[in-house]
């Protein structure tokens, strides 16, 4: 008797353990990237009430009659939730970096290949809400910057790699799944 007293009262005290643990963890997806043919997953998990760590991953693939691009980024980001509830949920400021590598092919002459790589980083303000203590939506916007190197050119073509060095604009609204 004194056994099934014992193991009922370990589990009562598991059960009451567990619904008192948070759910920290974050998996999500950036709804806007596939309108640049890009899938890009993140992974956010609160460190403590005030902040997160979050590591994104993206990859990028298209083709079209001369051209043939594809390649992956990764960014750490580390975020500083400013409202009164706690992470990860609410109003926060992130400071990130990250790393791209692409490949880039000129269809129209098979010896005009290209690796690029950029790094940079920046920072962005956005809000992540969370629906039924499950779903998540977050939104943000910041400036970032970037410098990067073209290797490997061949034959006659002329990369223009303006679009990924310099100044830009790191954007997304993710939709996610709290744990």
């Amino acid at each position: 008797m004194m056994k099934k007293v014992t193991f009922i009262a370990l589990v009562v005290c598991l059960m009451a353990a567990a619904n008192t643990v948070q759910a920290q963890n974050v998996v999500k997806i950036n709804i806007l990237s596939p309108i640049v043919k890009t899938f890009n997953i993140s992974y956010e998990r609160a460190i403590n009430e005030t902040s997160s760590f979050q590591l994104g991953f993206f990859y990028s693939g298209w083709s079209n009659d001369v051209t043939k691009f594809n390649g992956f980024g990764i960014t750490p980001e580390y975020r500083f939730y400013l409202s009164q509830t706690a992470a990860p949920e609410g109003v926060y400021v992130a400071p990130f970096l990250r790393y791209q590598k692409f490949s880039i092919e000129d269809k129209e002459f098979s010896d005009d290949n290209a690796d690029f790589s950029a790094f940079g980083g920046g920072v962005v303000i956005g809000k992540q809400w969370v629906f039924k203590e499950k779903i998540t939506l977050d939104i943000f916007l910041g400036p970032a910057y970037y410098s990067g190197k073209v290797s490997g050119e061949s034959g006659d073509s002329s990369w223009d790699t303006d679009v990924f060095d310099g100044f830009g604009l790191r954007t997304g609204i993710n939709f996610g799944f709290k744990f």
